[in-house]
């Protein structure tokens, strides 16, 4: 089912042409920012991965991956990626990589099962990064320290852009605040979690919401997230309120990676024990990577955001309904 919210008296600023300009102008600025802050070099990524190595991403666990087979390769089954989050800390250890060096990629997907709307489209295109850091910095102090410093780039661009274009005027806060999910669920306990995202993002304008994945208090999950790469005590979501849609969206999701006990912890919780049978599994398991921290930054999501876009389709080229693409076009919304 899809949906389209579409903002009353709505037009682009841009047309197509200067929309392209504009895009190039945020990918490249903050590219090249968030590899200098984070001290992150840039490496080429896998389109798809084989299922048995246990490297992609299984998101909530329940979306299917879309797949094939490689004739040439001995007819082997190979999967789209959903994300690079366990392959970029294998890659930290395989490349030689060490403490206080990271990576970043330009990850591209495609989740088939998306549901589409503003916000979402089956093309993910994302800065997917990781960084090495010690077992004694698998802290939540660490991680909002690093929440900082991506936020302030996002400050940077936000006024880059402000003296770029005149429609453009700052709407980030000055600092980026910080809640627990069940922090959340004790303050809205009535709310659905979306809805509990609305309200603190409304309220702070800029918020990371962190320890996602567990169960709460109250027996439900705040939001589903795979058991074996973030530890779900110190990871979370970056979510900027957004006036042109009236709700919140989220940036980034992002954590500090599990070590052995948070990923024997976890799997046993999600009922997936069967996953430490496979090779991604077993060298967490042997202590044969590096403690990392990591996460992925939507390229068009912020694209969308900083240039004050109502449709992801604005800010990059997928496969929409007939339906959507008429709605958008009366709209005032211009799908690339």
């Amino acid at each position: 089912m899809t949906t389209l919210i579409k903002p009353k008296g709505y037009h682009s600023q841009l047309d197509i042409k200067e929309t392209e300009k504009a895009i190039k102008f945020v990918r490249q600025r903050f590219e090249e920012k968030f590899a200098d802050v984070l001290n992150l070099s840039r490496v080429s990524s896998p389109l798809f991965l084989q299922p048995e190595t246990g490297l992609n991403d299984n998101l909530s666990g329940k979306e299917n991956a879309v797949s094939f087979h490689v004739k040439d390769a001995d007819n082997a089954k190979v999967e789209i990626v959903h994300s690079l989050a366990k392959w970029k800390r294998t890659a930290l250890n395989d490349y030689g990589y060490e403490y206080g060096e990271g990576i970043y990629t330009n990850m591209n997907a495609i989740r088939a099962e998306e549901e589409l709307s503003n916000l979402h489209s089956i093309y993910v295109d994302q800065w997917d990064w990781e960084k090495i850091i010690t077992e004694e910095e698998r802290t939540e102090q660490q991680l909002q320290q690093v929440v900082k410093k991506i936020f302030r780039i996002f400050q940077e661009i936000e006024w880059n852009l402000s003296n770029e274009y005149a429609y453009i005027e700052p709407i980030l806060p000055d600092e980026i605040s910080f809640i627990s999910t069940q922090e959340l669920e004790d303050r809205y306990p009535h709310l659905t979690p979306k809805e509990r995202e609305n309200e603190i993002a409304k309220e702070k304008k800029a918020v990371f919401i962190t320890q996602i994945g567990g169960p709460l208090h109250s027996g439900n999950k705040h939001d589903d997230r795979s058991p074996d790469y973030d530890d779900w005590t110190l990871n979370g979501d970056i979510l900027f309120w957004y006036p042109v849609l009236d709700q919140a969206i989220e940036m980034s999701s992002m954590g500090i990676r599990v070590d052995q006990a948070a990923l024997v912890r976890q799997l046993k919780e999600a009922d997936c024990e069967d996953r430490l049978t496979l090779d991604y599994h077993k060298m967490v398991l042997g202590n044969e990577l590096p403690y990392t921290i990591g996460g992925g930054i939507g390229q068009s999501r912020a694209c969308l955001f900083l240039l004050r876009k109502a449709h992801i389709g604005e800010v990059q080229a997928s496969v929409w309904s007939k339906e959507i693409i008429e709605e958008c076009k009366s709209s005032g919304i211009q799908l690339l």
